[in-house]
């Protein structure tokens, strides 16, 4: 379990450095005019995210989920191939990346990287980084229950991106995030 613990919190940590890339980003993007979109659905994406790690803890330990090697390893693999997916997201879009919605004038919708083949990469590797983390550990009620969660979530934030997106290329040849902005 111990080792389990540290993968949750370099997890942890990680969520950590994204949120201070996305503060530097914002700042960014507030001097080039940005606008914010989809606030109301923050909070929530937040909570979820949290409660990602601390179900994967809290499961493990008072259920006393096992390691079971055929399915813990390749969820670790998957786990780390979902954050080489995140951290391309974040390298393509560059400063433009972030956990809000948030649309810069005047900057043309990103269309390289991962976002050549997918609309919405990051969300790949959310979905993927949800499934597998409480999965290395047969955690299986937390990978259910935030797989659901999140994919309501996400019904939102998509739609939400989307809609901002529109409404900046129909005023003008105007994107802001790329093709989304993750947690």
């Amino acid at each position: 379990m111990l080792w389990y613990g540290l993968l949750v919190a370099a997890v942890a940590a990680e969520r950590i450095g994204e949120l201070i890339v996305a503060r530097r980003n914002e700042r960014w993007s507030a001097a080039r005019g940005a606008t914010v979109a989809g606030q109301g659905h923050y909070p929530a994406m937040v909570a979820l995210h949290t409660g990602l790690l601390a179900g994967c803890l809290a499961e493990v330990w008072l259920a006393g989920r096992p390691f079971v090697a055929a399915l813990g390893w390749p969820m670790l693999v998957l786990l780390v191939a979902a954050q080489g997916l995140r951290w391309w997201c974040i390298g393509t879009l560059g400063p433009r990346w972030n956990t809000r919605v948030i649309v810069i004038p005047g900057l043309p919708l990103v269309t390289s990287g991962p976002y050549r083949w997918l609309r919405h990469p990051n969300y790949v590797a959310v979905a993927a980084e949800g499934l597998a983390l409480p999965l290395v550990h047969t955690a299986w009620a937390t990978a259910a229950v935030f797989t659901v969660l999140n994919a309501a979530l996400l019904t939102v934030r998509i739609r939400c991106e989307n809609r901002t997106l529109s409404a900046a290329s129909a005023s003008a040849p105007v994107f802001g995030t790329g093709r989304d902005a993750t947690t």
